[in-house]
């Protein structure tokens, strides 16, 4: 599937899964890939409905009280969606003259596993020997997936990660750096008999008092391990806002860039020949995204 905010910001003729066949098939590309169009507008709007309720049915089906009373109901529903979805898909790979390259996509993939449990669950009646049932429902859960495809903001979101990745996974390494010396600290100072029975255990606890949730299930008793708990809970605290600080920094930033662009004549805004990324400085020299050499602007 292809996100809207590539679709509204691509040029004609961009095809990310490959060309349609002609006829028919041409209608059925531009109504399920294209979310440009008013058909495919009102096709989005329509599956990110039927993905949210098949969703519902499936929590709901999870409350037993609800179960054993609208079971049927609830049997029924899921049919109808696991059928819906399963057209969906199948006029999806049968209008792309390359259908392998949708088929193994990301979205692709989540698109099988949309509808995948439920025939599993019927081709396999006593799955249930080697696999609880509830797996397989479980994994219905994972259409919620799909909605990434026709929500913008959720694009944004996977960008600014994805450019944020090397200062998070800093921040992520230092803060394991801290958890894992407290921990070894702890077992040292309480020891095995107030429960710090081994490193990973005293790890455990310096992770649930580094977050803040403190389960309680082990907890010092010694005035210096108490000191260096509250000190952990502080640091806690303090690094809560370095992730968030980051990524929004970074959303920020994109944002600010995409409106420079905008703001520039055409022929001033450069494309990144490796990856088509268009959203760079007017100094740049070199793509953000993948360090490919830019064109240098007339």
């Amino acid at each position: 599937m292809t996100p809207p905010a590539e679709n509204a910001g691509s040029k004609p003729g961009k095809r990310e899964y490959g060309e349609p066949h002609g006829g028919w098939r041409a209608l059925v590309y531009r109504v399920t890939f294209e979310s440009e169009t008013p058909a495919g507008r009102l096709f989005d709007k329509l599956l990110i409905w039927a993905i949210l309720a098949s969703v519902a049915v499936v929590v709901a089906d999870s409350v037993p009280d609800l179960h054993d009373h609208w079971y049927l109901a609830f049997d029924i529903a899921e049919w109808f969606f696991t059928i819906l979805f399963t057209v969906e898909y199948l006029l999806r790979l049968s209008c792309l003259k390359q259908p392998r390259r949708y088929a193994f996509s990301f979205f692709g993939v989540i698109d099988l596993l949309a509808v995948l449990p439920t025939y599993l669950a019927l081709v396999f009646p006593a799955i249930h020997v080697l696999i609880d049932v509830r797996v397989l429902r479980l994994l219905r859960v994972f259409r919620i997936f799909k909605l990434t495809a026709y929500i913008s903001e959720y694009q944004t979101l996977a960008l600014a990660l994805k450019a944020s990745r090397r200062k998070i996974l800093v921040f992520l390494s230092a803060v394991t750096l801290i958890i894992v010396v407290m921990g070894s600290l702890m077992y040292v100072i309480e020891g095995p008999e107030r429960g710090f029975t081994s490193i990973p255990t005293s790890i455990y606890w310096a992770i649930t008092t580094m977050t803040t949730v403190g389960y309680g299930d082990i907890t010092p008793q010694s005035g210096i391990g108490r000191a260096i708990t509250a000190l952990m809970m502080l640091l806690g605290w303090g690094t809560l806002a370095v992730p968030t600080g980051i990524v929004t920094s970074e959303i920020a930033l994109r944002q600010a860039r995409r409106t420079e662009d905008e703001q520039k004549p055409e022929a001033e805004t450069r494309k990144c020949a490796a990856c088509g990324e268009t959203v760079h400085l007017q100094t740049a020299r070199h793509c953000q995204a993948c360090g490919a050499r830019l064109p240098l602007i007339e």
